[in-house]
């Protein structure tokens, strides 16, 4: 399997504590700004059609805006009900001020 890296976003679109949403290639993704790193999900939520995106972030964890679910963002795995399935991750690279995220995984 290839890796191909595509650029999403500036370094600077992002907010420690916040996420944002991208979609590269028709994918509808959410990037996480928090202590420096960036992480990658899906932006739907897997138990409601929500944007994780519009969600609130404390600590490794998005709490999805229609029911409280939580995923953590590192991992994708659903970490509170009502979500049950985890959301799938993306890697990430952060170079020369852009991030980049790997759409082939």
């Amino acid at each position: 399997m290839s890796t191909t890296w595509t650029d999403v976003a500036a370094e600077t679109d992002l907010f420690d504590g916040a996420a944002i949403a991208v979609t590269p290639a028709g994918h509808d993704i959410a990037l996480y700004s928090l202590d420096g790193a960036v992480y990658a999900t899906d932006n739907l939520c897997t138990h409601g059609h929500a944007k994780l995106c519009d969600g609130f972030l404390e600590g490794h964890e998005i709490e999805c805006p229609f029911h409280q679910g939580r995923f953590d963002i590192r991992t994708g795995a659903a970490t509170c009900a009502p979500a049950t399935e985890a959301v799938k991750t993306w890697p990430v690279k952060m170079e020369a001020g852009r991030v980049y995220l790997d759409l082939g995984g």
